[in-house]
């Protein structure tokens, strides 16, 4: 038995906390909110972000965040990507346990900065050890992980020892976890697949057909790997869970935030008002403007995530992204 403390009480968070706690750890959940902690602590629920799922009585809800990590041997980072510079500042000042683990499960790449988590755990807790840093990413919806569906993910550290700790202390007979010690590949594919699901549910909402769709998520995976490796990512983590795994149940399902922000858009509603009815972060919006700011730098192509980005941004009709794209110059397949 271990403490976890798990920061953010979204559907993910709440998935992760219920899942931990049903395995024999003892878990304190924070939700910022005082107020919303404390409804939580009286109704056990968020239908608004994970529709049906109690928590479990035995997780501890606080909005203290000094009361949630005291004791953490864990610590899962479930905040949005853009929450989580604010949210690290806020546990410097605490001083967590140098022993914890601490496992990102946001995935984003930080606006401005173009940094992924990690490097913004290290800047913010530049006393942290390094190596007792992970991330978890794949193939993994909160609605399905919490009602026990066989779900499998990768667990990334510089550390064989943490990831391979991690492993042991969180997988079950529904929810396998394998290891990598490719940080930035495993970062980068959870990151930038949420852009190439927009896509997706564009090509959903403009009616277009399967093949679109088929042919959209292996150039899509095609662009991650081309930017990841310019970046240090290994080649064979983007066919792993956290590139192809991932991209698939997010380019498809219908649990997908991505996918259907892309397809309230290819059915012509506006971003700001697709925005505003949405009850949960749709990551792929912001990390749109970071994947292409990150490409241009590194002078890195992503037709896709440039055409994306046109229609998020700057009100391209997606029937002429779409016809841009089919009308590029011909290239080989891999280049």
């Amino acid at each position: 038995m271990s403490n976890i403390c798990v920061l953010g009480a979204g559907g993910w968070g709440i998935a992760l906390a219920n899942y931990s706690a049903d395995i024999g750890h003892r878990v304190a959940l924070w939700e910022f909110d005082a107020n919303e902690a404390q409804r939580l602590r009286k109704e056990r629920t968020r239908e608004s972000v994970l529709k049906g799922i109690r928590i479990n009585d035995d997780i501890t809800i606080t909005s203290d965040l000094g009361q949630s990590l005291q004791a953490a041997d864990v610590i899962l980072v479930v905040v949005p990507s853009h929450i989580v510079r604010l949210l690290l500042k806020q546990v410097a000042e605490i001083d967590p346990e140098p022993n914890a683990f601490i496992v990102n499960c946001a995935k984003g790449i930080e606006n401005g900065t173009q940094m992924r988590m990690s490097e913004v755990v290290r800047q913010e807790l530049p006393d942290f050890p390094a190596a007792k840093y992970a991330v978890l990413s794949g193939p993994s919806h909160a609605e399905e992980v919490s009602r026990k569906i066989p779900t499998a993910v990768v667990v990334a550290s510089e550390s064989e020892h943490v990831a391979g700790s991690l492993q042991r202390l969180l997988v079950s007979r529904t929810f396998r976890l394998y290891r990598s010690g490719d940080v930035a590949g495993v970062e980068l594919g959870g990151a930038l697949k949420n852009v190439i699901a927009i896509a997706a549910g564009i090509c959903d909402g403009s009616g277009f057909g399967d093949n679109t769709k088929a042919a959209l998520q292996p150039r899509g995976l095609a662009e991650i790997a081309r930017l990841g490796r310019k970046l240090g990512a290994e080649l064979q983590t983007f066919a792993g869970l956290s590139g192809m795994g991932d991209l698939i149940v997010t380019c498809m399902s219908r649990h997908s935030r991505n996918r259907y922000l892309g397809e309230q858009l290819g059915l012509g509603r506006k971003l700001d008002d697709i925005l505003q009815s949405m009850t949960m972060v749709a990551e792929g919006v912001r990390t749109c403007k970071s994947a292409v700011a990150l490409a241009r730098a590194h002078n890195v192509e992503l037709p896709i995530c440039e055409q994306v980005h046109y229609i998020l941004f700057e009100d391209k009709e997606p029937r002429q992204a779409l016809e841009e794209l089919m009308n590029r110059e011909v290239k080989p397949e891999i280049w």
